[in-house]
């Protein structure tokens, strides 16, 4: 009996070791302070804006662990690229840029694609980023992107990732 009750006491401590092991290299890339690179989406994010469509080449984050990464230890990023942020459900959301070295742009987005609120968020700050109503998506851009492509409230995003949310027959 003895034999059997340190077999099973053996048998849950490598379990309890294998769970703490494979959950510490899921977050390795955070916990080492190295940059997550997704792969760059097929189809560009647009935004139509009064200056004309501005197209963007994007990577997706759309899990909670991509979501929590986000653009931490990015030291920097071409003009014409961004990470849209995908939740399951329209809701209220709030970023900071504790871990982030270079300032961005967060363009906030309505689950019918339209932009609801642009924010800045500074280097390394704590400060919680929101936008004042739910929403779906967040795009986060090089810092004066927003501006320097005119791209303000109201205009609508195009993606394929943003479509199946809206309903739109355009994509992107």
């Amino acid at each position: 009996m003895a034999r059997k009750t340190w077999f099973a006491t053996g048998a849950i401590f490598a379990a309890i070791i294998s769970i703490f092991t494979y959950f510490a290299l899921q977050g390795s890339s955070i916990a080492d302070g190295r940059a997550m690179i997704l792969p760059v989406e097929p189809a560009p994010l647009v935004v139509a804006t009064a200056k004309g469509d501005q197209p963007f080449r994007i990577e997706i984050a759309d899990d909670d662990k991509e979501r929590s990464a986000g653009l931490m230890f990015r030291e920097e990023m071409p003009d014409d690229h961004g990470m849209l942020f995908v939740f399951d459900q329209t809701r209220e959301v709030g970023f900071w840029m504790k871990n982030t070295p270079m300032p961005l742009d967060l363009v906030f987005i309505g689950p019918d694609g339209k932009i609801k609120a642009i924010r800045r968020g500074e280097p390394f700050s704590e400060a919680l980023i929101a936008p004042n109503e739910p929403v779906r998506f967040v795009l986060e851009l090089k810092a004066g992107t927003a501006e320097k492509a005119g791209i303000v409230d109201g205009d609508a995003v195009r993606h394929p990732a943003i479509s199946k949310v809206s309903g739109s027959a355009n994509p992107g």
